[in-house]
């Protein structure tokens, strides 16, 4: 990862900014703090313990994502996937009006964001404490979590918290995410022929080598496979040609993609010699999940495609009402677990678009057919181990609804949940 740039801040003279002024927004991600301050960024560039102020988060941002305190954007949902980065990382992300967002575009100097109020403050303001709200569920009254990462320090942050979340058990990474961090631009390299596809898989493993590293005793990792929206692609591909879609959420990505990318199986061969190699029989502790997959067939044509043997372990990614529909036939085939992803899921049952700040009132991650839908899918596990992803707001409902005591977390959500603070 690229290494945090500096930044050359004016701070506003005495009498500018005197009257503070506060622009309310609505928070897309929490955080512990009810305040954060720091200086605008607004160069898309990492700024150590800057706010960025972008117009959208996207992939191209993922360093200067990292790099902030906190973020103001203008366009996006509560669950996209640079969204449920910073919720990963505990990064407060404010989403303000258009005309807002034009205003900060032109402050250069420290603003405020009160998570507490769903705020920002151009000029002075008084920090500010949430009184903590004791969760309804604790870490004790789930049975197994499989944490959401973007990289090594998440791991390492876990598995030093205190108090000790013993439910952990696996930890979760998204390949976008393993060569964000690497700075691999996947397109570029599985379409420059064998030679680079098959570098990009042994780079691929070495990420992953460092993430197995973290794990402790009985710890295992799974990364989901490359499920990369064109719109996203367009944005970190250089050397390639990405097609223009007119729905990259229903495009070709996901199993769909993997299954038309002719030289990714040369580079899953040579990511999991080289993960053989180089950690030998632990190597069994990192698994793989298929993204986007729609039913049966589907899961194995694919791992045709990948020429993986009987015995390889592969589980099964269920976000589609389709997914839902073929859980127990997954189970069947084979599937070694099953991860229900319910920001996915969620904006399918309900036609209404997770990135899209217009239809958020109908994004309801605990509608009825939403609900039913996660039953359906755990239920369907009959004794395949099935984990639900939860966001922290959502965990006490899902728990007391569902059949089930597996769940995926996002880090910065579960460390809040285990100092007994109520994740918003």
């Amino acid at each position: 990862m690229k290494p945090p740039s500096t930044l050359d801040v004016h701070e506003p003279s005495r009498n500018q900014w005197a009257i503070p002024r506060e622009i309310p927004g609505v928070l897309l991600a929490g955080s512990p703090a009810a305040s954060v301050r720091g200086a605008c960024n607004h160069s898309g560039k990492p700024v150590a313990g800057s706010i960025l102020v972008v117009e959208r988060l996207g992939p191209e941002l993922y360093d200067a994502i990292l790099a902030s305190s906190a973020v103001i954007c203008s366009r996006g949902g509560r669950t996209g996937h640079m969204q449920s980065l910073c919720r990963t990382r505990g990064i407060p992300v404010l989403r303000v009006s258009p005309s807002d967002l034009a205003d900060l575009t032109g402050h250069a100097g420290h603003v405020t964001i009160r998570t507490d109020r769903q705020s920002v403050v151009l000029g002075d303001a008084e920090s500010a404490r949430r009184s903590p709200e004791s969760p309804a569920v604790t870490p004790g009254d789930l049975g197994s979590v499989c944490v959401v990462i973007a990289g090594v320090a998440d791991i390492r942050s876990m598995n030093t918290f205190t108090p000790r979340v013993e439910q952990v058990d696996s930890y979760f990474i998204r390949e976008e995410f393993v060569c964000l961090s690497a700075g691999l631009s996947p397109l570029d390299s599985l379409r420059a022929g064998a030679g680079e596809a098959a570098r990009y898989g042994r780079a691929v493993a070495a990420e992953l080598c460092s993430l197995a590293g973290e794990l402790l005793p009985g710890q295992r990792l799974v990364m989901r496979m490359l499920d990369l929206r064109s719109d996203d692609a367009a944005q970190i591909t250089t050397g390639v040609e990405v097609d223009h879609e007119p729905n990259p959420e229903l495009g070709l990505h996901g199993a769909r993609g993997l299954l038309k990318e002719h030289h990714y199986p040369l580079a899953f061969q040579a990511l999991r010699a080289r993960l053989r190699e180089r950690l030998g029989p632990e190597s069994a502790r990192v698994s793989f999940a298929v993204p986007f997959v729609n039913d049966r067939e589907e899961f194995l044509r694919l791992r045709l495609h990948l020429d993986l043997p009987e015995d390889m372990p592969l589980s099964v990614f269920v976000e589609t009402p389709a997914a839902v529909h073929s859980a127990a036939e997954f189970c069947a085939a084979g599937a070694s677990e099953l991860f229900v992803g319910t920001k996915d899921l969620t904006q399918f049952y309900l036609a209404a678009d997770r990135g899209n700040h217009l239809v958020a009132p109908s994004y309801q991650t605990r509608h009825p057919a939403v609900m039913a839908g996660l039953r359906q899918a755990v239920e369907a596990g009959g004794g395949t181990p099935v984990h639900v992803f939860a966001l922290g707001s959502d965990l006490d409902h899902y728990v007391r609804h569902l059949p089930t005591r597996r769940f995926m977390m996002c880090t910065a959500e579960l460390q809040r949940l285990a100092r007994g603070v109520n994740p918003r």
